[in-house]
């Protein structure tokens, strides 16, 4: 009998993934990744090092400030066509940002890295998607400069699991929650149906994706004894997080898992 060849195993998986330039052939394959999830094997426990710079990333599109990224008119095609990039630039980082989270923190239950292949995949569902409307009208990802904000805090809590799930998925992400309804009303009074639908799809995926950052960061604040809503602002504090601004899509958010508690503290009520 031919001998059995070992199943790939996720997070390595994962890590190779991130360290992908090309920002297509990642989304792609991260999808086929996801969509091969039964077949993988799972090692919680090894520490991993990545072998190139992370992430991966095309040599376009330009990153500046985020002051400095052009505003264009969203009446025009071009307008529309730099917010779609601004939207597949956020998405491309969430990418990576998931990835990150299942190879980098070791020694956490297999649901987590479980949750965050589901969160790499739709993340790469979200930026084809755009990407692929983004080419009807003539342009492509990279067209236009863009600014590196997520990626950032990604990086600042590459050293505390607990600090990632609070001020990533559930600062960060979460702010597309309040942020996709009037961006759905701007493509609308532009009539693009097809970013509007991209948009819904998004907003759908995105509260599950802050579900699993509660989730995770509940789970390590019980795992260490701390108390999660005391101890979200003193994080906020500690690595400079935005702070989230109105108005605020307390549906979503509350959908997403935020307690009464959690919102009352970010609608200072």
């Amino acid at each position: 009998m031919p001998a059995t060849l070992p199943r790939p195993e996720l997070r390595k998986a994962a890590l190779a993934l991130l360290q992908k330039d090309d920002a297509a052939a990642k989304a792609a394959a991260t999808r086929t990744l996801f969509a091969d999830r039964d077949a993988l094997a799972l090692d919680t426990r090894t520490v991993l090092e990545p072998s190139a710079p992370l992430p991966g990333r095309p040599a376009r599109p330009l990153l500046v400030p985020a002051l400095q990224v052009p505003q264009r008119s969203r009446g025009t095609r071009e307008g529309r066509a730099a917010l779609l990039h601004a939207i597949a630039h956020i998405e491309f980082n969430a990418i990576n940002l998931a990835l990150d989270a299942i190879w980098r923190f070791a020694g956490l239950p297999a649901a987590y890295y479980r949750d965050w292949l589901q969160v790499a995949g739709e993340e790469a569902l979200h930026f084809t998607m755009l990407r692929e409307h983004l080419l009807s009208l003539g342009c492509d990802y990279g067209d236009f400069a863009a600014h590196d904000g997520l990626w950032a805090m990604t990086a600042k809590t590459a050293h505390d699991p607990l600090a990632r799930m609070a001020l990533v998925p559930r600062t960060l992400e979460a702010r597309g929650l309040d942020a996709t309804p009037p961006l759905q009303k701007k493509f609308a009074q532009a009539g693009d149906a097809r970013a509007v639908e991209i948009l819904g799809v998004i907003l759908r995926d995105e509260i599950g994706h802050v579900a699993i950052g509660n989730r995770w960061y509940r789970f390590l604040c019980e795992r260490d004894g701390l108390d999660p809503v005391a101890l979200y602002p003193q994080l906020a504090e500690r690595y400079e997080a935005p702070k989230p601004r109105p108005p605020f899509n307390l549906t979503a958010r509350e959908a997403a898992g935020f307690t009464a508690q959690e919102l009352a503290q970010l609608t200072g009520s």
